[in-house]
């Protein structure tokens, strides 16, 4: 059989050609479309600013004796010896933990399925996609206020629906129902916006997924599935490495519906950081406080990226 001379132009290049070592295409794909390092100077000095010197300040004083008035005294490892040995950081620990477990189990799937929903092209959609983003624009502050009134025992809408739907009027003044209805509350401001992350994500998906998906025979359930969530999978964990952070720093929903009771049953971390650092005024045990609740949530960031393989997702339409 003759050769043709395209063809012999392609297997002299092919010869011609220099080896393609590993990792070659990845470091000059990363860096396609990519701005110079120096559009990350202003973000950079902002963060510096208003992130990084109030944690090291927070880190200094939790080595110090401080209330407020006077100059800081350097108290050693005054705090932290004290931390450890706290019952009530334990427990106020061990709620967060919990409230964040509650809160991360109830808004992933209704957000997922919400934001999978809400990147197709049903009729109305961008009408209901409005009106379900609504809590997201209401103050943490107005929506508590909102919930505790509504949950009042003596006056709220619970003391006539309660008993038809089964739910103790006094709901909030239960251990359990007080731990719920401040997950709930936290859940229902801030699901949309973890519903607007997964529909962006929804939307990266490839049609010609779905469409080689549908002449297999696939159906939605299926499709769902195996192709829907899998290609998710790295949205999944920006969705809740940010819901995490945010659980372990509620604090107006607490402070205002609850205030740590009834007893101590919701003194979360933020919680007794606000009340030993601005009632009791040891604003030194407080900044410890601080500092354990970063390390704790960046050590719970650290580890859902590292075992989700965020940290190697190498394509651009995979997720966010």
């Amino acid at each position: 059989m003759s050769t043709t001379p395209l063809a012999t132009q392609h297997v002299e290049d092919a010869k011609t050609a220099r080896p393609v070592k590993r990792g070659d295409g990845r470091a000059a794909g990363s860096n396609v479309g990519r701005p110079h390092v120096g559009w990350a100077l202003p973000g950079l000095l902002f963060f510096a600013v208003f992130a990084i010197a109030p944690l090291a300040l927070a880190v200094y004083l939790s080595f110090c004796t401080w209330d407020g008035l006077n100059s800081p005294t350097p108290a050693g490892l005054a705090n932290w010896t004290r931390l450890f040995k706290d019952h009530d950081f334990g427990q106020a620990a061990w709620l967060s933990l919990l409230l964040t477990t509650i809160s991360w189990a109830f808004q992933t799937p209704v957000a997922l399925l919400l934001g999978v929903w809400a990147a197709g092209r049903q009729r109305s959609r961008a009408l209901l996609s409005a009106i379900f983003f609504i809590p997201l624009l209401l103050s943490t502050t107005a929506i508590a206020m909102l919930f505790h009134a509504l949950l009042d025992p003596n006056f709220g809408v619970i003391k006539e629906i309660g008993p038809w739907i089964g739910v103790d009027p006094n709901v909030m003044g239960t251990s359990t129902g007080a731990l719920l209805v401040v997950a709930f509350v936290g859940g229902w401001q801030f699901m949309p916006f973890h519903t607007l992350i997964y529909q962006g994500g929804a939307r990266q998906v490839p049609e010609v997924l779905y469409q080689a998906a549908s002449i297999d025979g696939a159906g939605m359930l299926r499709q769902f599935f195996h192709i829907t969530l899998p290609q998710l999978r790295h949205t999944v964990t920006t969705s809740s490495v940010l819901m995490i952070v945010g659980s372990l720093t509620y604090f107006d929903t607490v402070l205002i519906m609850t205030k740590g009771g009834p007893g101590t049953d919701t003194t979360i971390l933020p919680y007794l950081m606000y009340r030993t650092g601005f009632q009791t005024y040891d604003l030194g045990y407080a900044a410890a406080i601080a500092t354990a609740l970063v390390v704790v949530a960046t050590s719970l960031s650290l580890v859902l990226v590292r075992f989700s393989g965020f940290g190697t997702m190498r394509s651009t339409r995979e997720g966010m």
